[in-house]
């Protein structure tokens, strides 16, 4: 993922145009890629700033390549990078123990005389000697809980040197959303696909049905949360990459210029973007099944059943996170929400309303909830998560009392 300072956007009569890589434009960044991806290939060892000063010498010549884009390129390579960092937190330690032992030999030089008597190689050897270390091991645990100077263990990479540029136009399109104020997808073919992905991401949603098989979803954005704005954004953020491995669907951003003004930003199937994620029906499986082996396959005689259930009242539709039957055929519906605004929680009251002859069961963060709010048997109240044994005492609540 990118951050905000290595976003390159564009805002031109009220469109948003992301920075983006194309094949007749900018044909000649394969090269360029090819040999980053050879950079840190090679890097194993060295630090991250000496990795990223190769990078930034690649493109001294070029005239079409902004600052940032080099720095998102780092960034991205760094994402596929594994570097070697001060999980125990003894670099300070380290640092005060030598600076402390060489400020007695102070000054230190490299040919001693009678004035200045301390030999540098002579000091960090006996140094590294009474640390057990070589003077090698102890310059490199030094600095490791400084990004620039923590070197490279491991680099996963990308599969070639066209998957490294697509994934930035991607990166790029994501990092624009950080500003979205609401996003708004029209999907067909591959609708519950959709639905799953921005549930999964716990994304604040509405969904309204424009006809038989023509659903619009309505995400909140993040420029629209009042609370967790950046963990919310990032979500926000990570969910692209899903919808752009779906089929049939038009997306419109509404996203904050830096002047505070509005700018829309359009996207669809066919704009030729590439998700890096896998497949959805391979994705998604292993998302179900850690679900189902949370609840187990039955519990005190209720199912969790994974196929979603798609409740219709004209215009309005209510799509449940999960579904429970009873053995005595009790159904309850339930909607995790987890993110939330006053009028997404609202809207949630009305949802109630409207689909009041099911059960549906509402799940609600404690933050969420205002000093003397009432809760109803359909509302479960969860602190951070939803844990088995409120949750199964609420589903009992919905069947008959005989």
């Amino acid at each position: 993922m990118l951050t905000s300072e290595q976003s390159i956007v564009e805002f031109d009569r009220g469109r948003a145009i992301v920075d983006r890589l194309t094949q007749g434009r900018h044909r000649h960044y394969i090269q360029y890629a090819d040999r980053m991806l050879s950079i840190y290939r090679s890097g194993i060892g060295q630090q991250r700033r000496w990795i990223h000063r190769q990078v930034e010498s690649l493109f001294t010549d070029e005239p079409d390549c902004p600052v940032r884009r080099i720095e998102a390129f780092c960034r991205l390579l760094d994402d596929r990078s594994t570097f070697h960092t001060d999980a125990h937190g003894q670099a300070s330690h380290m640092r005060m123990a030598v600076f402390t032992k060489a400020a007695l030999c102070h000054p230190l030089v490299q040919i001693p005389d009678r004035l200045f008597e301390h030999s540098e190689a002579q000091t960090k050897a006996r140094l590294a000697s009474e640390l057990g270390m070589s003077w090698d091991q102890v310059e490199q645990s030094l600095y490791t809980d400084v990004m620039a100077y923590q070197r490279l263990e491991r680099f996963d990479g990308y599969v070639d040197a066209q998957a490294l540029l697509s994934r930035y136009n991607v990166a790029q399109l994501q990092v624009c959303l950080y500003r979205a104020e609401h996003l708004v997808i029209t999907a067909t073919q591959d609708f519950k696909t959709i639905l799953r992905y921005a549930k999964l991401a716990r994304l604040l949603l509405e969904i309204d049905r424009l006809n038989t098989s023509t659903y619009r979803i309505t995400l909140t954005g993040p420029a629209s949360i009042l609370d967790r704005t950046r963990r919310y954004g990032v979500s926000f953020a990570q969910f692209l990459p899903s919808l752009l491995s779906c089929r049939d669907w038009q997306m419109t951003a509404v996203v904050q210029t830096p002047w505070k003004g509005q700018a829309r930003l359009t996207l669809t199937d066919k704009d030729g973007f590439r998700s890096h994620l896998a497949q959805p029906e391979q994705f998604d499986s292993g998302i179900e099944a850690a679900l189902a082996d949370k609840f187990g396959t039955e519990r005190d005689g209720w199912r969790m059943i994974r196929e979603g259930v798609i409740l219709h009242d004209r215009q309005k539709t209510f799509v449940p996170d999960f579904v429970f039957r009873h053995e005595d055929g009790t159904e309850v519906l339930l909607e995790i929400v987890g993110f939330w605004t006053p009028q997404y929680l609202a809207l949630r009251r009305a949802t109630l309303q409207t689909f009041r002859d099911h059960n549906i069961l509402i799940a609600l963060p404690q933050a969420s909830l205002r000093d003397g709010a009432v809760i109803t048997d359909r509302v479960l109240v969860y602190k951070t998560c939803v844990k088995l044994a409120p949750l199964l005492a609420a589903l009992e609540s919905f069947r008959p009392k005989s």
